[in-house]
């Protein structure tokens, strides 16, 4: 596991997901993350529509990951964690 990727799911969600929700499994094409793009710009959520929102953020961090990008992330994180800004 890294500190930032895709957020691991459950494997009975993922198995679920994957066949209602198209190229979900794309976003396992690297290593899961403690935090990721999804967590820190979408709220907590549990419906299938939120997991297509958080899917495009999955999807955008695997075609654009960068050091840059992970550092965006942890700040991101540290906002979101210790002083309670943005998404939840």
């Amino acid at each position: 596991m890294a500190f930032v990727g895709p957020r691991p799911e459950r494997p009975a969600f993922v198995e679920e997901l994957g066949r209602i929700i198209p190229r979900y499994h794309d976003r396992t094409c690297v290593k899961p993350g403690i935090t990721g793009w999804a967590q820190v710009n979408y709220p907590y959520g549990a419906s299938v529509e939120d997991a297509r929102m958080k899917l495009a953020y999955d999807l955008y961090y695997v075609r654009r990951r960068s050091l840059f990008l992970d550092l965006l992330i942890l700040v991101a994180t540290i906002r979101v964690v210790l002083l309670q800004e943005g998404a939840r």
